[in-house]
């Protein structure tokens, strides 16, 4: 009987190449460095992201060709490219005859008549390592297993050529040390030394690279052999365990994880995939916000903080980030560039007094309370005194924005900025009195951020401004004396669904607004189709808008905290995402999907704020 942990596919998905069968459904290990390994189902890389080894924000090992030569003397590849010059060749995928992705680990088989080869990889956890095992499960008698690696080292956003310079190759025994980068390792190699030009690994023009086939790994196996190979990097003179412990270490680990989580069902999945985010620095436990190609950002950590710790039961590793990360952000006060003043994270350290408040409500924690208080006062009043982007308006005590971000020209007072402004003021009086410390400034300031929020957003459509007293040209329609942004969004949920919401206890039209006009199966839209300026594809570039129309599926969160606290029902809120595990990032959640049906998925693939929501939903309300 299948398991929410597993994921299986059969032919029609995995041997085909359509971006709606095997090459638009993606897996991804991970090694908890920020390593990781990800591919396609069907086995053809699609990105230049795409690899089995990944370290250091570096591709290294591109592929393992899988060649068989059976007991005929047939020599049947099992590998998959797409070439510059237009042909799939091999199609190794129309061999395979299931895909399935078991407690967070591939696996392909394929099946040539009556032999069945069977891979298996996994990432071995805390080091940047990687596992693979190719298994003969059947066949009439011995087969060669002959598997070519094709190597490269480059940043995962770029491409390498062979008109560049070449890899540094050192022989050592049972394979090769690449550019003096990663090592290879297995039965039977075979050195090569040759450029396969042309790979291409994705749509765009310039979206080929060259492949070193640096030698090939060689067994002759009956039922029962496998040809075990290991890539890693770090202290290349230290072998690591065998393949086969690396990943029943892995099954065991995932196992861990479920039992410390106490999930049950599609949560036990969502835990699996909450933890490929989490990762360990120098400076303790941090978090990538997304796979491929996003990094560690404030302001979507401290969102999906409360999903990714202490939905899971990691609180001390939660602790020891919230500490770190509050260090940092005071550490940083005196830096013009902080990470955390970029327009990317204006909102982060407002989502950093929510995660740590959430933690002390959570655990009761009152010695982080006390610890955490008073610098995390200094960063707010750092974040919003006007020496970057924002600052607080004296004559009613909210948030302004004084220039627009990459997203939207939301300049002026946005909705969401200022639910978490007063979201945050009461939660440093919770903090502050808990620890001891006097509350007096932030109570004064929240009583008068809050009189302000519900006096000045509330709209006479019957939901909220999205922005108020934004310029005129950024709002050509709707505008009013003040210039006040009427647009139907998801951001305005945020004013019922945070613990401290200024709209809490209000009954409002709103969020029955958003359920009937933004409400998709993935999440809600950021704009009502028929709304100005709608959008419903997120665009490839990425100076263009990606909040007018796309869902962004982490609000999914928010909409079901704003239903619960206005008395609107969250029953099934979450059954379409369960199925959505299945359909892209495998066993994980995207960033966005588009806003028309049938709501194909977009940014990237696998999310932490996505996955981190959805698993904070279902452990709150559907238990």
């Amino acid at each position: 009987m299948p398991r929410n942990d597993q994921f299986t596919f059969g032919p029609h998905v995995c041997g085909s190449l359509s971006a709606e069968a095997g090459t638009g459904r993606e897996w991804l290990v991970t090694d908890g460095l920020g390593g990781y390994a990800s591919g396609t189902v069907s086995g053809l890389r699609t990105r230049r992201e795409h690899a089995l080894l990944t370290v250091s924000g570096h591709v290294a090992l591109a592929s393992l060709d899988l060649t068989v030569t059976l007991p005929s003397g047939a020599k049947i590849p099992l590998y998959t490219h797409t070439w510059a010059s237009g042909p799939v060749e091999p199609s190794g995928h129309r061999h395979l005859e299931t895909f399935t992705l078991d407690q967070g680990l591939p696996r392909w088989r394929w099946r040539i008549g009556d032999v069945v080869i069977e891979r298996e990889l996994a990432m071995r956890h805390g080091h940047p390592s990687v596992a693979v095992v190719h298994r003969v499960l059947s066949a009439p008698g011995p087969v060669g297993l002959a598997v070519a690696a094709m190597c490269t080292w480059r940043t995962a956003n770029t491409s390498r050529r062979a008109d560049g310079p070449g890899l540094v190759v050192e022989p050592v025994a049972g394979g090769v040390i690449l550019d003096r980068a990663y090592r290879l390792h297995g039965p039977g190699w075979q050195p090569a030394g040759s450029w396969h030009l042309g790979v291409r690994t994705g749509p765009s023009e310039d979206a080929v690279e060259d492949l070193w086939h640096a030698g090939t790994f060689f067994r002759q196996a009956g039922p029962g052999g496998a040809c075990e190979i290991s890539a890693w990097a770090g202290p290349l003179g230290e072998t690591p365990p065998p393949p086969p412990a690396v990943i029943a270490a892995e099954r065991e680990r995932a196992h861990r994880l479920v039992t410390l989580s106490k999930a049950e069902g599609y949560a036990e999945t969502l835990v699996l995939a909450a933890d490929r985010f989490i990762v360990r620095s120098p400076d303790g436990p941090d978090v990538i916000a997304g796979y491929p190609g996003q990094d560690r950002w404030l302001g979507d950590t401290m969102t999906a903080y409360e999903g990714l710790f202490l939905d899971t039961g990691r609180v001390d590793e939660g602790r020891e980030l919230l500490i770190a990360r509050t260090r940092a952000a005071a550490g940083e006060l005196r830096t013009p560039d902080a990470p955390w003043l970029r327009h990317d994270s204006l909102d982060g350290p407002l989502w950093l007094v929510h995660a740590v408040d959430r933690h002390v409500t959570r655990t009761g924690d009152s010695a982080l309370a006390a610890k955490l208080a008073a610098p995390l006062g200094r960063v707010l009043r750092h974040h919003l005194g006007g020496s970057g982007p924002l600052s607080i308006d004296p004559a009613d005590g909210l948030v302004r924005l004084a220039s627009p971000g990459p997203d939207t020209p939301r300049v002026g007072k946005p909705v969401d900025l200022n639910a978490l402004w007063v979201n945050a003021l009461a939660a440093m009086c919770d903090l502050l009195g808990e620890g001891g410390h006097d509350d007096g400034e932030p109570r004064a300031r929240h009583a008068r951020a809050q009189e302000s929020f519900a006096a000045r957003f509330p709209a006479p459509e019957g939901w909220l401004y999205d922005v108020v007293e934004g310029p005129a040209a950024a709002y050509p329609l709707g505008a009013g004396a003040h210039h006040d942004d009427p647009s139907l969004r998801p951001h305005q949920l945020l004013a019922w669904s945070l613990p401290h919401a200024p709209m809490r206890g209000r009954q409002s039209n709103a969020v029955r607004a958003v359920g009937e006009s933004l409400l998709t199966p993935l999440g809600p839209r950021t704009l009502a189709p028929g709304e100005y300026g709608y959008q419903p594809r997120r665009p490839a570039d990425p100076d263009m808008a990606h909040h007018q129309g796309p869902v962004w599926t982490w609000l999914i969160g928010p909409y079901a905290d704003a239903c619960a606290a206005t008395g609107r029902p969250v029953d099934g809120l979450l059954d379409a995402l369960d199925a959505h595990l299945a359909e892209a990032g495998l066993g994980s959640l995207g960033e966005t999907a588009d806003g028309d049906a049938p709501h194909r998925a977009s940014g990237v693939p696998f999310s932490a704020r996505s996955v981190a929501e959805a698993l904070r939903i279902k452990q709150r309300y559907q238990p």
